[in-house]
């Protein structure tokens, strides 16, 4: 099975993520969407899935520096808009298991996802 993990290269949580799939024999790709850009469609379908609350990083930096006007009433739609905007407000990592998603990285969901 091919799985993709979505995130952003130096971040702490993804070399977290990247070591443990390495430390355990688990292949995939890496899509840095920093630098290679995220689709709409993915978003939608995280969202979906997870809820936007969930995917949406809201403690970065990047969310926190937007003005006021920006974070307030925000839905998926406007959730999403800002995601595409600033690739760096999407919670990471996002590990594409084909079928499903985990967002974040925890070593137990990982283990029993993958097992």
């Amino acid at each position: 099975m091919a799985y993709t993990l979505f995130g952003i290269k130096a971040c702490d949580t993804m070399k977290k993520a990247r070591s443990w799939l390495d430390d355990h024999g688990i292949a995939y790709a890496f899509h840095d969407y920093k630098t290679q850009g995220i689709d709409r469609e993915h978003l939608q379908r995280w969202c979906d899935a997870h809820g936007w609350e969930t995917v949406l990083n809201r403690a970065g930096t990047t969310f926190r520096k937007l003005p006021d006007a920006d974070k307030a009433g925000l839905d998926q739609a406007r959730a999403i808009d800002l995601m595409l905007a600033q690739p760096s407000m999407i919670k990471r990592p996002v590990l594409d298991l084909g079928q499903s998603t985990l967002v974040g990285f925890k070593p137990d969901h990982y283990a029993a996802a993958l097992s």
